[in-house]
């Protein structure tokens, strides 16, 4: 402790200051007397006494008011004994306190004898069993309903933290204290523990299955957010495939992830969610596959018919064609057509096959009327052919004979019906020609004569 304290100095230097007003040729003085007090401050020892204070100063400054002294002295004994007071009192409630604490060990040897004397010493050891008691029981019945009951991932994360709590609440409670039910505190304040040694072993075990089947939990629940992951991923990558080749990829991907999601423990939480959304997803799997399905049956469809087109285009090319082309152009074409009536109302590419089919059934229409103009041209034109024969032969027996001219007048009527664009058309107009030649020559001597 200081030999002057700041209450003391605050006294005197105020005197000091007022001093200076009033008289201020001994400044010197008192300046002086400012740098003991200072001196006096930072000194270590025993707080200095009434004689040695007014001694000291009156040595430096004899005018110095002596009741200023007196009072400054006063101030600076008052605060030792309040100092010292305040630091036994420090060390006596530490030494209480550790009394105490010592006191409320957990061993019998020291609370029994302390139990039979002065019960009351143990009152906050009785405070804090009861109180472990309580969050005990409370956390583990808890932990039970969140854990071995749980609706989803939150109660399970809840469940943990009250599995955390009841154990380190057992833990408080010293296995000594079962069945031990303080008297006097019981008295009072009503003892809430009815624990046995047995009971205490079964919340013990409870807490270790709970915390067994909490590390199960949530191993599971990993496993069944990876599979839920991937299952949606694969139905996004289905949702933008183009190609059927592409959906049936995302499909075998999707079933991958179902059958981890069935691989989830069933007795677990995540088990019991996997398994509702893999039947959910199952059941939109397989409609998505029957549509699948059928979306490739109506492409394969639709592109068989145009194979088929494609061909009948190709034959159709650089006509005219005999009669038998034309007929395995037509039978081209139905056979396309037949490919498109295949396709259902319900079918994705239903609207696609019903515009091709209209356009081929018109392509059809066009084939058969070019076939029926070649079967007719073809049918005149060896009709005139078997006439000139017979008209060549009458010629050559009887020029005269009158049959020739209604024998041209029948090859040209036959020659005459074959059409521009039809196989026997140039040949067919190289015979109308000759045979006009021929009418004309059989006119003219038919005039002479």
């Amino acid at each position: 402790m200081n030999r002057l304290n700041e209450r003391a100095f605050d006294i005197l230097n105020t005197e000091i200051k007022r001093c200076l007003k009033g008289n201020p040729l001994d400044r010197s003085s008192y300046q002086s007397l400012r740098r003991y007090l200072d001196r006096l401050c930072l000194e270590s020892g025993n707080h200095m006494t009434f004689a040695e204070l007014l001694r000291a100063i009156h040595g430096i400054v004899p005018s110095f008011s002596t009741d200023v002294v007196r009072r400054a002295a006063a101030a600076n004994t008052k605060t030792s004994e309040v100092g010292g007071w305040l630091k036994w009192g420090v060390m006596l409630t530490a030494a209480s306190v550790g009394l105490v604490a010592f006191a409320n060990l957990p061993y019998p040897m020291i609370r029994t004898p302390v139990a039979a004397t002065a019960p009351l010493i143990l009152l906050p050891s009785f405070i804090s069993m009861d109180r472990n008691y309580r969050a005990a029981i409370a956390n583990v019945e808890q932990a039970d309903q969140l854990v071995n009951q749980a609706t989803s991932a939150a109660d399970i994360d809840r469940g943990t933290v009250h599995v955390a709590d009841a154990q380190a609440a057992l833990d408080r409670l010293p296995v000594w204290f079962l069945g031990y039910q303080p008297r006097t505190y019981c008295t009072f304040f009503g003892c809430t523990w009815k624990f046995t040694l047995d009971e205490f072993e079964q919340a013990r075990k409870q807490i270790a299955r709970m915390d067994a089947r909490i590390f199960q939990e949530q191993n599971a629940l990993v496993d069944y957010a990876a599979a839920s992951a991937d299952l949606e991923a694969a139905r996004e990558t289905y949702a933008i495939a183009s190609t059927n080749v592409d959906k049936n990829q995302a499909l075998v991907t999707q079933q991958t992830a179902i059958d981890r999601l069935m691989a989830v423990p069933a007795e677990t939480l995540a088990g019991r969610l996997a398994r509702q959304q893999a039947g959910n997803a199952d059941r939109d799997l397989a409609s998505t596959a029957n549509s699948v399905a059928g979306d490739a049956r109506t492409s394969n469809l639709v592109d068989a018919a145009k194979a088929f087109a494609m061909q009948a285009a190709t034959m159709s090319q650089d006509a005219p064609h005999p009669v038998a082309r034309w007929r395995e152009i037509e039978s081209l074409w139905e056979e396309a057509t037949a490919k498109l009536r295949s396709v259902q109302p319900e079918e994705p590419g239903y609207a696609e096959a019903q515009t091709k089919l209209a356009e081929y059934q018109s392509n059809i229409s066009a084939t058969r009327i070019r076939l029926a103009a070649e079967e007719s041209a073809t049918r005149s034109f060896e009709q005139a052919n078997a006439l000139i024969p017979q008209w060549q032969s009458i010629v050559a027996s009887d020029p005269g004979d009158p049959q020739l001219v209604s024998l041209l007048q029948k090859i040209l009527i036959e020659l005459n019906a074959i059409e521009n664009g039809t196989t026997p058309y140039e040949e067919a107009q190289t015979l109308r020609q000759q045979a006009q030649e021929a009418q004309q020559k059989l006119s003219t001597t038919t005039k002479d004569e």
